[in-house]
């Protein structure tokens, strides 16, 4: 374990036995500004091997007082600086104590309250999206097949739930009898939606909202989905159309710290899947071509200063497994 130094920020990072908790902690190894305290449900060696410290949550419920303790007690005892969520059930979590954790005097990489609330709900994102002028992938609610053949055009048609994250509950509907069956298997958590371009027409983009509609970044990045639904292989391009979109998107919703947009092309128009307002899955692809967030969160909000502008690289990249050893008697 490193020992902490004055010269470096003490900096939290949940979900570091996940991907992209993970990818936070990584890369901030490289500029050394960090001391890495890691924080999951699980500590594994592989958690152990990128961060200063790692610390197990309790079972406590999050809802708790007593999980709200754990923070308090974690925040002092180890004089965090800064707190980087690394799961959507964490932003959620701290989104909902911001005033405490202004109490506490630590600040956390959270997006704007209004953007975080809307981008929980696709269906009421999209409606709000359409409004505002935006071209949006045609989507509804029909009370039956016909009607949604009728909304949104032949099938297949796409159902997605309104609440949750990544690729997870996606289904394509062919017939009057998916229809049914996955409608009534989701109860109220879905929205159907016309299929727009292919899987090779998919973007994955990253900013860093300032607050005002101003941004560093972005960058754009072709993407091909794995299994599980995280980004398996991506291609750091330049795309136009997709930057003049990206620009107008923030300039409206004014988004605030790590900001991930996914887009499908149709016909060399963009449109937008969803916003999700935090860190993302690809965070650990854009910082291997120079676009760090964990490093613009600690220049922004425990630096005041601007994220300087991104130096970009070209390139493609590759997920793959691989093992990781640890042996009886190693120093992690």
């Amino acid at each position: 374990m490193a020992e902490h130094s004055p010269d470096r920020h003490t900096i939290a990072v949940t979900g570091v036995g996940a991907l992209i908790g993970q990818g936070i902690a990584r890369s901030l190894r490289p500029a050394g500004r960090a001391r890495i305290v890691g924080i999951d449900r699980r500590i594994t060696p592989f958690s152990q091997s990128f961060c200063d410290i790692c610390l197990q949550k309790p079972e406590a419920d999050e809802a708790s007082e007593a999980y709200l303790d754990f923070w308090r007690n974690l925040v002092r005892t180890h004089s965090v600086d800064l707190i980087l969520p690394g799961l959507s059930v964490d932003m959620e979590f701290f989104n909902t104590h911001r005033a405490a954790f202004d109490e506490m005097g630590v600040p956390v990489a959270l997006n704007r309250a209004e953007l975080i609330e809307l981008c929980a709900d696709k269906f009421d994102f999209y409606t709000t999206y359409r409004a505002a002028g935006f071209p949006a992938i045609p989507s509804a609610r029909p009370e039956s097949w016909v009607s949604a053949v009728s909304e949104l055009g032949p099938a297949p048609l796409l159902l997605k739930p309104r609440r949750g994250e990544g690729s997870s509950g996606i289904v394509k509907l062919h017939d009057e009898v998916d229809f049914a069956y996955w409608t009534r298997r989701n109860g109220d958590n879905w929205l159907l939606q016309t299929i727009i371009g292919t899987d090779a027409d998919e973007y994955t983009v990253g900013l860093y909202g300032l607050g005002d509609g101003t941004y560093a970044g972005p960058i754009i990045m072709r993407r091909r989905l794995t299994r599980s639904g995280h980004t398996g292989e991506t291609e750091v391009m330049d795309h136009p159309a997709i930057a003049e979109l990206t620009g107008r998107i923030a300039r409206h919703f004014k988004p605030v710290g790590p900001t991930n947009l996914q887009f499908r092309v149709q016909d060399d128009i963009p449109y937008l899947l969803e916003i999700n307002p935090r860190f993302s899955s690809s965070c650990s692809l854009r910082a291997a071509f120079g676009f760090v967030e964990a490093e613009m969160c600690i220049d922004d909000l425990l630096e005041g200063r601007r994220p300087g502008v991104p130096h970009i690289r070209r390139g493609t990249a590759l997920r793959y497994n691989e093992d990781f050893i640890a042996h009886v008697g190693d120093t992690l």
